[in-house]
């Protein structure tokens, strides 16, 4: 279905999250990190949008703020409430309350994620309560459905987390976060402190629940051959800015930025008769606090031009909907 034909959950316009830099007793802003810089982007409903980029691009940073985890420091966040876009970083502390139940997170480290000191149906009933849902037998009904989207038995809520194992840990905080019935799950590396065989399962299981409950997930990931499998589309971020997305099968068989098909020549190749070449990008990530003027990729680009060291290139769209943000693909 074309992009035109399908509703959009979320609009991100100009979306900038820094964190100010202090110095001195008096805490004198000096600087910032420039986490997210100007993004913009459309997602879906339904769709799961993956985000890849190299450790500090910005990834994590633009999903917390896509649901209010972190304070954005400029642009807008419009979601979609019913053919209605309300910019949620204006939100008053109620209604910011009242998004929690449209937009939930799986966290990377489900270990972290579970209080030690509370058995699961603790963590289970307390979002619950805070959500408004007063009786018990509601409650325990709700919790009973969610154990058993996730493959949970119901006796295993009486148990702590350390009684389980991680792929049964992740697999509870995504129950939990499925517990307000919510329209998105924010997903910020959720099988990368699993075993592969694990990881399979989970990714398996979140994709049947997604056709159930028609969830739209944005995928957060470093391991591109996971985003593959999971992604309707996929968007690539270096330093805060997105340089390119894409359909994911397009994306995968011809990657246009010189980034992008850097990251995709490091996806080993399972068969041990083939071998594939390797384009290892040469020179240092530089510093989210002072960006390089121009293209922030041209100090490591092989095919940087002298437009590249002074110009930021604009996103540029094909008629397949594929978006790259590089000179290379500037019309003359």
């Amino acid at each position: 279905m074309a992009a035109e034909n399908k509703e959009i959950i979320f609009k991100v316009k100009n979306l900038q999250t820094w964190f100010p830099i202090t110095k001195g007793a008096f805490k004198k802003v000096v600087g910032h990190v420039k986490a997210v810089d100007d993004v913009s982007l459309d997602i879906y409903k339904g769709e799961t949008l993956g985000i890849v980029g190299e450790s500090g691009c910005g990834k994590s940073t633009f999903g917390k703020s896509v649901m209010l985890l972190e304070k954005p420091t400029g642009g807008s966040v419009m979601f979609n409430y019913d053919g209605e876009f309300k910019d949620i970083t204006k939100f008053s502390k109620e209604e910011t309350f009242k998004f929690r139940r449209r937009v939930q997170m799986v966290f990377q480290d489900p270990y972290s994620a579970l209080n030690p000191q509370k058995k699961i149906y603790t963590s289970f009933e307390e979002p619950l309560i805070v959500h408004g849902v007063n009786n018990q037998k509601d409650r325990e009904s709700v919790m009973q459905k969610v154990l058993q989207m996730v493959n949970i038995q119901q006796d295993y809520l009486m148990r702590y987390p350390h009684e389980f194992s991680g792929g049964q840990r992740q697999r509870l905080c995504i129950a939990r976060a499925l517990e307000v019935m919510p329209d998105v799950l924010i997903c910020d590396e959720p099988v990368s402190a699993l075993d592969v065989s694990i990881q399979a399962q989970v990714l398996n299981l979140m994709k049947d629940i997604q056709k159930e409950m028609n969830l739209t997930y944005l995928f957060i990931a470093h391991d591109l051959s996971v985003v593959q499998y999971m992604s309707d589309r996929i968007v690539v971020m270096y330093l805060g800015k997105i340089v390119e997305v894409a359909d994911s099968k397009a994306l995968y068989d011809e990657p246009l930025h010189p980034y992008t098909r850097a990251l995709l020549s490091a996806i080993p190749v399972p068969d041990i008769h083939k071998t594939k070449k390797r384009q290892v990008l040469e020179g240092e990530v530089p510093s989210p606090i002072h960006k390089p003027t121009g293209c922030a990729f041209h100090n490591r680009c092989p095919n940087c031009m002298e437009i590249c060291k002074t110009v930021d290139p604009a996103m540029i769209r094909n008629e397949d909907g594929h978006m790259v943000s590089c000179h290379l693909y500037d019309k003359k």
